[in-house]
């Protein structure tokens, strides 16, 4: 039988932003409301894991001990404890989920990615799709900066550490290289690109794809948070450099623009569900959305790969 991918989710902000919450200009973004209202987070996982997600991923994309200490004023040891509660509310709302909806034999037990955003992202000056701290940054340094966030995670039991919008090369060796003392955690490792080659900071797509073939905890390497017809170019560009074991994740975003002083711009959005059947064709075994993308595109995604 053919095996169906896992359906991730989509954007966590977006819907939080749907519910009335302000996040844009914030320097925490959607990881303030794990501090503010953790109960508005278990309502969107549990909409996307309605809407068929069989991975959620966790409310962690912009935290950091560093981060919660400077902005909202905590003791370290209370900014772990957060870092820890994204996982431990995405494992309450999967298990409030399956108390009430038992698992048929098409659907998956859904699981728990946590997420690791880049460096960029703290900086806070969109410098998250440029990667251009890199230059700046040792190996060491992006490993001591990565590694509270992955420990907190692995700690706190998350199935897979989804690393995610990476820019750069060096952060993900660095991050490739933290992971490896985790032994025992599995990750993706996904890279925010440019165009239809290249990854943000302007290196081959292809190059990245090696990085992540060094590590064996591994489950996946691909993009995210690019508009989607970028995809399948990217996965051909990389396709010879990618070991047999590992697989494609792809999570686009809707194809909207983006504005950093303003936010998203609200214009035509692009349905992937579709293209997703290529993707698949081309070995993604993890496919969903980034922002913009909400439960109903989820829905729509779910549907077009139900195996009849």
């Amino acid at each position: 039988m053919e095996t169906s991918p896992f359906i991730l989710d989509g954007g966590l902000a977006t819907e939080l932003e749907a519910s009335g919450f302000q996040l844009q200009g914030d320097p925490l973004w959607s990881a303030r409301i794990l501090h503010t209202n953790p109960q508005a987070i278990k309502d969107v996982h549990f909409r996307f894991l309605k809407s068929g997600s069989d991975v959620i991923t966790t409310a962690t994309y912009q935290a950091s001990i560093e981060g919660f200490v400077k902005y909202l004023g905590v003791r370290p040891e209370e900014a772990q404890q957060m870092i820890i509660s994204g996982v431990q509310l995405a494992k309450e709302t999967i298990r409030e989920f399956m108390s009430h909806s038992p698992i048929s034999e098409d659907r998956r037990e859904p699981v728990v990615a946590g997420s690791v955003g880049p460096y960029g992202a703290f900086l806070h000056d969109g410098s998250e799709y440029t990667g251009a701290y890199e230059d700046k940054m040792t190996m060491e340094e992006l490993k001591d900066w990565h590694r509270p966030q992955i420990q907190c995670l692995v700690k706190a039991g998350a199935d897979l550490v989804a690393m995610e919008t990476i820019p750069g090369l060096k952060e993900a060796e660095a991050l490739v290289e933290v992971l490896r003392e985790f032994p025992e955690a599995k990750a993706w490792l996904s890279f925010s690109c440019k165009d239809f080659q290249n990854i943000s900071s302007g290196r081959r797509f292809s190059e990245a794809v090696q990085v992540a073939c060094r590590s064996s905890q591994l489950v996946a390497v691909g993009v995210n948070c690019c508009p989607a017809p970028l995809v399948e170019p990217l996965l051909e560009s990389a396709k010879s450099h990618k070991k047999a074991d590992l697989s494609w994740v792809v999570y686009p975003n809707s194809g909207e623009g983006w504005d950093p002083k303003t936010g998203w711009k609200i214009e035509k959005r692009t349905s992937f569900a579709k293209l997703s059947l290529d993707w698949k064709e081309q070995g993604a075994l993890w496919i969903g959305g980034c922002c913009r993308v909400g439960p109903a595109d989820i829905t729509e995604l779910k549907q077009q790969h139900d195996i009849i």
